[in-house]
């Protein structure tokens, strides 16, 4: 995606929900990084590379993003700036712990779920009413459910450091399930 593209992404978002962080996706980054890099050296390349997003915080990120730049960038400088014109994009993730991050570093599970919609509603030819799209939709996220939906083993944590984070905009999502006497 082009930064045009993510800038306008971006506004988008913030628009409609004001306190939102966008965070760049990890795993497509890699993914970039690594066409510039020919298979004998991708293996190291890659360990190096892991050393930037697995950083305690953004400031470690940015220290092993240097000594990263310091060991390929005369090499594959490509990759070295696509790290640096991303960075706003992919250091959001350095605030939250290991927990939080683990869900917010790829987009591939939205992008997944986004397959399943296009690949529903793409056979039919129209829609005669709102409601039959919304009722559609309702039943792809139902089935999405039962099929791919099974619990995290570690949701437990995962939602209590969401609720550290994020406080009252979690809490009023979680359908009365909490209670301010519990």
């Amino acid at each position: 995606m082009c930064r045009w593209v993510k800038g306008i992404f971006d506004e988008a978002i913030g628009s409609v929900f004001p306190n939102t962080e966008v965070q760049g996706c990890i795993v497509h980054q890699v993914r970039y990084s690594t066409k510039f890099v020919p298979w004998k050296d991708r293996k190291q390349f890659c360990a190096d590379m892991r050393e930037i997003y697995t950083a305690l915080n953004e400031q470690a990120g940015l220290d092993s993003l240097n000594s990263f730049e310091q060991k390929w960038g005369t090499k594959y400088p490509y990759a070295i700036k696509s790290w640096r014109n991303n960075w706003a994009r992919l250091c959001p993730m350095f605030k939250y712990p290991e927990e939080i991050r683990r869900i917010i570093y790829t987009t591939n599970p939205i992008e997944g779920f986004n397959r399943v919609i296009r690949k529903v509603t793409k056979t039919k030819g129209s829609f005669p009413t709102d409601d039959s799209v919304f009722k559609i939709l309702y039943l792809i996220i139902m089935d999405s459910n039962e099929t791919t939906g099974k619990a995290r083993k570690d949701w437990t944590i995962i939602l209590n450091q969401l609720t550290i984070y994020f406080g009252d905009r979690i809490v009023k999502h979680m359908g009365g399930s909490f209670s301010k006497n519990r």
